[in-house]
This record gives structure tokens, sequence and C-alpha cells, in this order.
């Protein structure tokens, strides 16, 4: 305990003089090895020495602060000569396959659904157009990132951590206020050389340093973070500080509390307290105590939103993500449902799902259907469970009959889908599925979904030729860019007595092919 408390003293200090971001690092590398996280000190001496070398070598990339007063002007839109929108979706759907590719995401219809609806409002707020993806990752830190072309990303630790929707809402709306304020793209200038595919990568890199195989993964961005850093970091806090100020506007013109940014905010500086090393939203975020208190201060002074009322929904929400991403033990779920809470019967049900056992899972689905029947949630967890029981027919007959209410339901139609594919029905499921690939062409689980219903095809000439290429959406945007590229050749060869369809995948060949050569 004695320990703790000198680590945690020096950090306060270091942090409440504007310390550079090199002593951070630093400083976290050296208490690592005091507190027994790091066992192998070749790696610790390696993180370190990347923080001293990439100081140096930031000399080269960076012009001098010259003290520049620290007025808090918005700084609209972006400027002109920076880099170009469609550059940027580029740039954005290139970290997006990366990220699909390096990180455990967490890929389930309803979940994606339920963040998109609230994700959408805000972006409607920020006038921003369509996103690439909001994208779930499966983590237990508190993180978020955004980069260039509209690509959101959230830590499933930071639902888990929040109290309500709000908080969520604010971590969303200060990711939208920094891709609204072009903050990224703007960085490029000051980052003299380095490139905004460069930049974007670093971003993700504070990410992907929390798997728990890239020790000396997260070593080398440690050490390239300390250099975007070093010599930037007034400008940094300025841009969060913005980015609060705006995303703030964006929470209270969709109707969510502004105080729940500053609430979080207080949320994280507490989980910091806990721990003898920075998260990595307070890396790529740094989060003052002055920067803490502003937050407070013009969130009170914003007109007064009451907390989004739907408590119990966010509950089903959190505690679903939580068994999703293997953060719920049953014995908390347990608790829950013997308290006849609605969100842990469902969660309880799902993580039974997750067990193959099939009874235990209608025990506890059976008990929320006392409670409520007319969840979205409820009908697709009756299917799944029919599925796993092979009852085709009781499976169609529940999940149609909702289907038939909500037609544009992602997660009602691709769970349609999938029964009809079970069923054999290629057709009916590609007639589901079709649509949603229209409005977004990176939709992993749309692709998946095509393949099997391809796969199920006999009937149709092209039945080899559509499996391929549908394989081949699937691994692109998966990441597996090579692998993607293979399934297209191949299905080419398939087609060549087919002109337009020969025509077809050649055009696609070249531009996945093109794409690949991108480097981050």
């Amino acid at each position: 305990m004695g320990v703790n408390r000198v680590i945690w003293s020096i950090h306060n200090w270091l942090k409440e003089h504007n310390t550079s971001a090199i002593i951070y690092l630093i400083f976290n590398a050296i208490v690592d090895v005091v507190r027994f996280r790091v066992y192998d000190l070749k790696k610790t001496i390696l993180s370190i020495a990347l923080c001293f070398t990439t100081a140096a070598q930031s000399a080269q990339f960076f012009t001098q602060n010259t003290g520049s007063p620290q007025l808090e002007i918005p700084e609209i839109g972006g400027g002109v000569g920076l880099i170009d929108q469609q550059k940027e979706k580029i740039i954005g759907e290139k970290v997006f396959r990366q990220v699909q590719s390096q990180l455990p995401v967490l890929r389930d219809p309803w979940l994606e659904d339920q963040f998109m609806l609230v994700f959408s409002n805000l972006l409607s707020q920020a006038e921003l157009g369509k996103p690439i993806a909001l994208v779930l990752v499966s983590d237990s830190q508190i993180n978020a990132f955004a980069v260039p072309g509209g690509l959101f990303a959230l830590n499933t630790g930071l639902v888990t951590s929040a109290r309500n929707m709000d908080e969520v809402v604010g971590v969303m709306a200060h990711e939208i206020a920094h891709v609204k304020q072009r903050h990224y793209s703007r960085s490029q200038e000051a980052f003299k050389g380095q490139g905004l595919l460069a930049l974007a990568g670093i971003i993700v890199g504070a990410a992907l340093a929390t798997k728990a195989d890239g020790d000396v993964g997260g070593a080398v961005m440690m050490g390239t973070q300390a250099a975007l850093m070093s010599r930037q970091l007034n400008y940094s806090r300025n841009q969060e500080r913005e980015a609060d100020r705006i995303g703030m506007n964006f929470m209270g013109g969709a109707g969510y509390n502004p105080q729940a940014m500053a609430d979080f905010f207080e949320t994280m500086n507490r989980a910091t307290s806990r721990v003898s090393f920075l998260p990595d939203f307070w890396l790529t975020h740094p989060l003052t105590t002055e920067r803490m208190s502003e937050a407070r201060l013009r969130a009170n002074q914003m007109p007064k939103v009451p907390y989004n009322s739907q408590l119990a929904e966010f509950d089903v929400i959190k505690w679903y993500t939580a068994v999703m991403s293997g953060q719920a033990a049953e014995s908390q779920l347990q608790v829950l449902a013997k308290q006849n809470n609605y969100a842990g019967l469902l969660a309880l049900t799902r993580f039974y799902l997750k067990q193959g056992d099939y009874k235990l899972a209608q025990q506890q689905l059976d008990h929320a259907k006392s409670i409520n029947t007319q969840h979205n949630l409820v009908v697709l967890l009756q299917t799944d469970i029919f599925l796993g029981l092979n009852k085709l027919d009781d499976a169609e007959k529940t999940v149609l009959a909702r289907q038939r209410i909500i037609p544009e339901n992602r997660a009602l139609n691709f769970k349609l889908a999938e029964v009809y594919i079970r069923k054999g029905n290629a057709a009916g499921a590609e007639r589901l599925v079709n649509p949603f690939l229209r409005k977004n062409e990176n939709d992993i689980i749309a692709w998946k979904l095509m393949q099997q219903a391809a796969n199920i095809d006999t009937a149709n000439p092209m039945r080899a030729v559509n499996v391929l290429r549908y394989r081949a959406e699937a691994e692109y945007w998966s990441g597996l860019e090579e692998s993607a590229i293979k399934s297209l050749i191949h299905a080419q060869r398939l087609s060549k007595d087919n002109q337009a369809m020969s025509a077809k995948i050649d055009d696609r060949l070249k531009t996945m092919q093109y794409e690949r050569q991108l480097k981050i």
C-alpha cells in the first residue's frame, strides 16, 4: 500500500505540472517494474530506450511551440488545402480493416444497432455525413478512438464502466467533435512529414497495445506516441478542450445531459487511482485536473437537460455487452436474476446460450418474458434457442412475426436470414440481406450471410463464383486483404465465360489491389 501511495503521488505531481508525455511514459515503464507488471526486463528497457530515441527524433518532425495565446476559439471546418474527404474515407476504411484483423472486434447485430441508433442522433447534430462504421472492441479497458473519414470505435470496457447511456454518449460526442473539427487532418500539418496514415495508425496503436501478446508492440507504440505528443502536448490539450466544448453542445442537442461528460471524466480519474499505469484513453486524450474542472464549469453553464430516462434499457445493453465480451461472471448474473432484474435475466440467457445450455437459457428467458415479452432481444434470444434445438419452424415463426412489424430492423432481418439459410431458402435470405449491403458495403456479418446463402443455392450455375465473391468481401473487410484477392482471382477464373460477371469481378479486384498498397 505504501508503494501505491508513492506511485500515485508522483503521478499526480507529474500531471499537475504539465509534464511532457516522454516523462509520463518513462515513469509508467519504471512503475511496471516496481509493481511487477513486467516480467521481462529487456522489454521494459526497450520501452524506456524508445522513449528517449523518439524524443530525439521528434525534434526533426515538429516545430517549436512559440507560446501562442491560449485562446479557446473554435477551429471551424478544417481549412483549405487539407486532405480531402475522399482521401479521408479511403484512410478510414483502411484503418477499419486493420482494426477488424488486429483487435478483438465484437460483432453482434443487435448490440451494434443499439449504439448506432444513439450515434446517429449525435451525427445529425454534428451535420456529418454517413460514417464508415461504429466498431465495438471487446476489451475491458476504458477507451475510444476516431480516425479520419468517420471510423469510430468504443471499447466494451467503456460501456460496462458507465452508469448510464449519457456517459457513453459523452465519449461518443467528444470523438465526433474531433472528427467534425478535423483535428487529425489538421494535425498532419503540425506533424511535419508524418502523414495522416501514420497518425491514424498511431491512434489505433494505442488500442492495439492492450492485446495480451503485444508487449513489444506496446513498447513500440509507446515510443511512437511519445514522439507525436512530446512537443505538441499543449496543442493537443487545446484540441481536447475544444472537443469537450463542442461535444457537450452535440449532447444537449441530441437530448442527453452534458453533465455526463464531466461525470465520466471523474470516473476515469478514479479508475486511474486504482492502477499503476495510464489507460490508453488517457494517453490519447490528456486529462488534467484543469480540464476536468473546465468541463464541469462548462456543463453547469449549459441549459439543463435531464439524464436520459431509459436507464432500464441501458442496463440491458450494459449487461449484454458484459456477457458478449466475457466481462460478466455467471455468479454476478445469477444474483441479478434472483432479484428479478430484467437486464440480468436477458444477459444470463445469452450466457447460457453461449455455453450451449438451451434448457437453462429457456428457463431464464421464460422468467424474463413474465416481466416483458415485447423486447426485440427476447425475440432474438428465443429464436437462437429454437435454432440451437433445431426447431426451425418455431424459429421462423418467432422472428418473422416481429420482423413484419419492424421490417427495417437489421438484427431481425439478419436473424430471419439465418433461419432461412438453415431451412435451405437461399433466395429469401439474400432478399433480406441485400438492402443492408446497399447501405453499408463493409457489413461483414451481411457478407458472411450472403456467402452462406450462395453456398446452399445449388441450382444456380454461378454458385461457386458467388460463394467466392461474397467470401472475398467478408475477408477483405475483415482485414484479410491477401486472402480476399486470392478468392477474387479464383472467382475470375471461374467466370471467364460470363462477360458481365467477369468485368464486375475485374473492377472489384483492381480496387482491392490498389487499396492494399496503402500503408499505415
